[in-house]
Formats: structure tokens, sequence, C-alpha cells
């Protein structure tokens, strides 16, 4: 099994007749997904997401894979080709067509629809190619064929990728559900097909590899759901993905049989609801959906809003009911179902906001307590099924962290894949497919870039550091009015401090401290004001840290007198 190494050098030019593909997202993460494929001096891009920030990511709003490796090569992308509709894999669009207006963007036609009314928000109208599945269309040398897969939103694709260098199947993000609410299964019958012509390399989704078995059905999911919207003595207040069309039908199915209404609220839940609702992907039976105006004049047990937040996100309709700072008002009597995931680096948020609800009244439901989630993606039982079926030449596992890459690289080596023949790469790494062999040849940057409000890629690993820093130790101002001849200090030194404890003693011990760092920098011949506010921030720095055991952002500001 081949991992990639830290030394990996820059990848050396690809050979003639070769098939290049880095991950700049998604692998050793879950978000953020995008693969680049490069073949005949063209590059296809899979998909383009974002990855949503942690705590230690202060002010951050989304992360974006690192466009540098393929910057100046824009004009030779012939098409970004997406799988499906979630935000880990359109959310970084925006970004690119920013770069290059007219990239040709596929995908099928809820998927588009979603993009679409994304890209109206920053004002960019994109060249669309729509496909379904069974089509298939060339990209310059890329040949791409569709096939349809089953994913917890609709209308998700794999993609097959001929090349000269041989072909690429690559799942998308999908499980094998055999009873979709959609009735539209992953075509297994195709995967064998191009594994009977040769599938040369498999990427495969890896989130569940590491769990045995088969995922559960959507419509296990019935009785439990449909229980919660009979028995609330109350309102019921769903949370969900806002992009998780299936689960959001069976809580209207469910709300209609039990004689209630239902509102929408938070907007990408009423502008996605109302894309495919318009599509035909949501099935809304008439007079079900009603304005919040409307609900407010109804009984409390007719009462169903369906809302997002589900991952507790700070700004999302739920998070915020749970903190008392929504109209939507949590009470006694109330029931709040969490429909979804609990997504790795979530959960202590979403441990807070459940018990924020309780603790306002509400009868709190999630998948720890009932059965109202499955996941979206195929357990290792399905991911060996698809190896028998697709009896691959080379396997690299995608979209997930390292534990999850490599439990699906033993899946595949179980069912007789060469164990040199299975690629563990992580993001920016470069996988050469030459001959029918694929090997890492060598690495691209491959970074975080955050988009902090209207600034995209300024926010840097320093900074988050310093918002960190800020967070956790507080700031310390020092404001030394210094002689210009003397070099010496012509009046007591000003502190100002937020977030660090002091009283009006604290920072009596440091001005010695201070004197001290001015009269060395005085006798070196040191009189430049940048240079000494340095010596007098790591000689602060050095006093707070032994004597308050804290290390505060120090800010100092110097003076001429």
């Amino acid at each position: 099994m081949s991992h990639p190494h830290p030394e990996l050098q820059a990848a050396p030019p690809l050979p003639a007749g070769g098939l290049r593909v880095t991950a700049l997202g998604g692998l050793g993460e879950i978000g953020r997904n995008m693969t680049v494929f490069e073949h005949a001096g063209k590059l296809l891009i899979v998909d383009c997401g974002v990855l949503f920030p942690e705590e230690h990511q202060p002010g951050v709003d989304v992360i974006l894979p690192d466009f540098t490796s393929i910057r100046d090569r824009l004009a030779d992308i012939v098409a970004v080709v997406l799988t499906h509709g979630h935000e880990d894999h359109i959310g970084g669009v925006p970004y690119l067509l920013r770069e290059r207006a007219d990239i040709p963007v596929v995908g099928s036609k809820l998927t588009l629809a979603f993009l679409e009314a994304k890209l109206k928000e920053h004002g960019i109208k994109p060249r669309t190619a729509r496909v379904r599945e069974g089509d298939r269309r060339k990209f310059g040398p890329f040949d791409c064929e569709f096939v349809a897969v089953n994913h917890s939103i609709p209308d998700g694709l794999a993609v097959a990728i001929r090349t000269g260098a041989g072909m690429v199947l690559h799942t998308g993000d999908f499980k094998m559900d055999q009873f979709p609410l959609d009735e539209r299964i992953t075509d297994l019958r195709a995967f064998a097909r191009l594994g009977e012509e040769g599938v040369d390399l498999f990427l495969t989704d890896s989130t569940n590899a590491e769990v045995p078995g088969f995922t559960t059905s959507e419509r296990e999911l019935n009785p439990a759901i449909e229980q919660v919207l009979r028995t609330a003595p109350r309102r019921v207040i769903v949370s969900s993905f806002a992009s998780h069309v299936h689960r959001i039908q069976q809580v209207l199915d469910a709300a209609h049989l039990h004689g209630r209404k239902v509102a929408f609220v938070g907007r990408s839940m009423v502008r996605n609801m109302g894309i495919a609702r318009e599509l035909g992907y949501l099935k809304v039976p008439a007079g079900l959906v009603v304005s919040m105006k409307e609900l407010e004049q109804l009984p409390d047990n007719k009462v169903t809003l369906v809302c997002t937040g589900s991952q507790g996100e700070p700004m999302a309709a739920l998070s915020r009911m749970a903190n008392r700072d929504h109209q939507i008002r949590i009470g006694e009597g109330d029931t709040v179902l969490l429909a979804s995931s609990l997504i790795p680096g979530n959960e202590s948020a979403i441990y807070r906001i459940i018990n924020g609800l309780t603790r306002w009244g509400a009868k709190v439901v999630h998948k720890g307590n009932a059965k109202v989630h499955v996941s979206g993606h195929a357990s290792a039982g399905e991911l060996v099924y698809c190896y028998n079926i697709v009896k691959p030449r080379n396997v690299m596992p995608v979209h997930g962290e390292w534990k999850h890459l490599r439990a699906n690289a033993d899946l595949a080596i179980a069912t007789g894949v060469d164990p040199d023949r299975v690629v563990i790469a992580e993001d920016g790494v470069v996988v050469d497919l030459v001959d029918g062999h694929a090997k890492i040849t060598g690495k691209v940057p491959a970074g975080y870039v955050y988009v902090d409000g209207m600034t995209v890629g300024g926010a840097t690993e320093a900074s988050l550091k310093d918002r960190v820093t800020l967070a956790q130790e507080g700031v310390v101002t020092v404001v030394a009015i210094v002689d210009a001849n003397t070099g010496m200090l012509a009046e007591t030194p000003d502190f100002l401090a937020r977030g660090f404890e002091h009283d009006d003693t604290t920072f009596a011990p440091v001005i010695p401290v201070i004197e001290k760092t001015l009269a060395t920098a005085a006798k070196e011949g040191v009189g430049d004001a940048v240079q000494l506010e340095q010596l007098i921030a790591r000689a602060v720095a050095n006093w707070a840290f032994r004597t308050h055991r804290r290390k505060p952002l120090i800010i100092p500001v110097i003076i001429d007198a």
C-alpha cells in the first residue's frame, strides 16, 4: 500500500499518455472535495466544495481548496463535473468561477439548480451542461459517462472517465439503499458493465468504511419519524440539512398523515425546498406547507416547523432557538427532532444545543435515542460488494479522514486488489496512472484557504493563531513615550488590557523591565521604532509568562517625545 511521505518533491512532468490525479481537498478531512484530473495537456475537475471551520478557526466562514497549482492553467480546464449538490462538493464553485467565469459546469438537474441559486448570490451566471444517468459526454480528452448513485440528496451521480491512459470510476458520495424513497438505486449493473470493460483506477467514498455491514434503508426511519408527529403533544420542530430532500419528504408525509401544517424556517431551507418542490423532487400535498404567519394562527398540536442547524452551527435557526435569540420560543411540551448525523468535530456544539433546548422544556429526539437518521454513505459491506463487482486494477480511497481512507484501503486489499496498487493519498499528493499502474509521484500546495467575510485567503494560520490567543489569553497594549535623544522613557507607560486579569497595580513591576530593555537597546545603538517595539513586546511577553503564566497578545506602541 503506498502512502505519501512528508519529503515528497514537486511532481515531475506527466509522462506522455499518462493520467494525473490530484486531490486538492477531501482527503484527510470530510469536506472541501475537489479532484483534478490531467491528461493530454487538459484538466478536468470533479467537485469543488467547502469545509466548515472548527473551533480553532474563529471568524472563518468556510474553508476552500487551494487553487494555487491550477491557477496558471485555468485556460486548460475543460469542465467542472459535480457529483451531487451538497455544500462540501459545490460550495467552492463560485470562488473557482471568479477566477475564470466561463468554465463549463456539468451536473444533474437538482445539483445545477442548487448551484445556480448559490451563484446568483455571488452575481455569477455559469455556463452549465445538464446531464443525467446514462449520458456520455466528451470534454476535451475526457470521455465522461454518468451513472446513478443513491445518496442523502437526490440526483447523485458517479462518473466514469475514459482517457487514453485508462478508465477512472469515481463514485462520488454514495450508498446502496435498496429501497430509496425516490426509487432511484445505485446502478450496480452499470458498475458491473464498466468493470467488464476494465476500471484502471477506482476512487471510492470512504466515509463509512469503518462501519461494518450495510447502511440501513431510509424507509426504516418512517416509523420513528411518524411516531414523533403522531404523539407530540404540541409543536414539532424538525432540524435537518437544508439539502436533505428525502428526510424532509418523510417529515412532510408524516405531518400530512397526522393533520399538521408545515412551515420552512431559515433562508437556505426555504430556498432549497422551493427549488426541490419546483423541480418535482419534493412532493408536497396540497395545502400542507404554509407561511409562518398562517402557522401562528394554528393550535400547537397542528404545527410542524422545518429548520436548519442540525450541526450546531451558531447562526442557524435551531442554535438561535436554543439560545433564546429567535422569534420561535421553545417551551414546555415542544418536541425537537434532530434528523441528521453528528459530523466529526461538531459533537460538542450539538450536545450544547440539545441541552439548551431541553432546558426550555423541549423533548429532543435524535439519533442517540431514536431511529431518526441513517448515513448517506456506503458501509464496509457495500464497499466490498463494489470492489467485487468492479474488480478495479488500482484503488484510491477518497472522501474521508485518515482512519476512513486506511479502512477503505484495507477493504480493497481484502477483496484481492494488489496492495501495491492501493494508493492512500493526502490533499495535494499527485498520483499518476501510467501503463496501468497508479503511483504517488510528488505533491503540489494544498493548504487551507480561509473565507473570512468578504476576504478570500486574507486570514492565515498566523492570524487565526492570534485570534485564538486573543480569545484564550487576552491582549495587552503597551504605550511607551520615549525621549528621542536619550532613548529612555519620557513618562510612565500606559497599559491597556482586555481579557487579561489585572488591577491598578498589576503592571507596576513591568516598568523596570521596559526601562532595562530600552537601556540595553540604547547601549547597542538600536533606535529604530519598529525594532524597539519588538524588543518591548518580547520583554513584556516573557514577564507575563513568568509572573502570571499567561501568554497575552502584546501590542507595543512607541511614541517619540
